[in-house]
């Protein structure tokens, strides 16, 4: 955090965006520093935020060094007048909070090129509590982690039950909100029964035509919900791979939950692994996601796919790095899995792993 620089924070509500943001407030504080901490649902400060007033916003930062905003994507016009505090007030030094992307980063992007800072906060990832125990408590947490997912109030609940209605509060009382937020949407119901699709289809490639006919919709507005529910930080998409095969298919994404405890409350099923259908679909969900947040947090750049083939040979996740590729097949139990090797063969240099209980962890953590 420098003056002059913009740090923006995204990622789900109830992440623990707010508590690190006070956090680092309490650091800068010891440092004898002023900050500042609004909120941007408070709406004397979004008039004062977006008024594209010089003289408004000196006057509101007079005697401060840094500026703390959180959800600061219910404040209008923001990147513009983030970008006037940092061209007109020296020293100052900004840090936002957002729970939706929606239009936010372009706000912030688009004005402050090269003074801006976007990182990302997910649930807590493996990677973190690899740092807090040791290999034995993993191993006996990893059932819990699969079925109800690593919010930080999930995980620190006590029993199963607080941790069922801590999932339902999430579902009904924050995940929706921002979404339904944007255009004065209305349809909750729509919403629901589409994620619900989603949870269903884990590790397959979604069609929209088919799930606008199961919603009695149209594809266009299937797509237009699933974009906002990746701004939402709820799901993320995995594209299809192809560059040399013909038969590389390619028209569809795959979709995953950034947590599976969210999939599981959209389905309304918190069995113990021994008494599912689904072990593997939950496996590939929470090996995929846990990849692609270890990597963010270690800036390890990389592009992610699925690859299929028309006569149905795949790879889960295909990961484009350093300019190679590296494929990934998860795999719950000890069935024994062909090798891609038209995959392999197609693209020369590439690598192929299965990643199963006894080599996960060097995987995603």
């Amino acid at each position: 955090m420098k003056p002059g620089k913009v740090v923006c924070l995204f990622g789900a509500r109830r992440t623990g965006k707010t508590v690190l943001l006070n956090i680092i407030k309490e650091e800068i504080t010891k440092k004898n520093k002023k900050v500042l901490v609004v909120y941007g649902q408070d709406l004397t400060v979004q008039e004062i935020l977006s008024s594209k007033r010089t003289g408004t916003l000196k006057n509101f930062l007079r005697g401060h060094s840094h500026l703390f905003i959180d959800e600061a994507q219910y404040i209008p016009n923001i990147g513009v007048n983030l970008k006037l505090i940092t061209d007109t007030i020296a020293d100052m030094t900004v840090f936002i909070t957002g729970s939706s992307s929606f239009d936010l980063k372009n706000q912030i992007g688009e004005p402050l090129v090269g003074r801006s800072i976007f990182l990302s906060l997910y649930p807590v990832t493996q990677l973190e509590f690899s740092g807090q125990e040791n290999m034995l408590e993993t191993k006996n947490q990893l059932e819990l982690r699969l079925i109800f997912g690593s919010y930080p109030e999930v995980v620190t609940a006590q029993t199963d039950k607080e941790k069922r209605k801590l999932l339902e509060n999430l579902r009904d009382g924050y995940l929706l909100k921002d979404i339904l937020s944007l255009d004065n949407l209305k349809n909750s119901l729509f919403i629901f029964n589409l994620l619900r699709q989603i949870a269903f289809q884990i590790g397959h490639d979604v069609s929209y035509a088919e799930l606008a006919q199961n919603l009695n919709s149209h594809p266009k507005t299937v797509r237009r919900y699933l974009e906002l529910l990746e701004k939402a930080f709820v799901i993320f998409p995995l594209p299809g791979f192809s560059r040399n095969l013909r038969k590389e298919y390619t028209k569809t994404p795959r979709y995953y939950f950034w947590d599976n405890g969210v999939r599981n409350i959209l389905i309304s099923n918190f069995n113990s692994l021994s008494l599912r259908d689904d072990t593997g679909q939950l496996w590939e969900n929470y090996c995929v996601s846990e990849r692609i947040k270890r990597n963010k947090y270690k800036d390890i750049f990389a592009n992610y796919f699925y690859w299929r083939t028309y006569d149905r040979k795949e790879i889960d996740l295909v990961e484009e790095r350093g300019g190679k590729l590296f494929g990934f097949e998860m795999k719950w139990g000890q069935r024994k899995t062909k090798r891609p090797n038209d995959f392999l063969e197609t693209y020369a240099g590439s690598k192929y792993q299965i990643i199963n209980q006894e080599n996960y962890l060097d995987f995603i953590a």
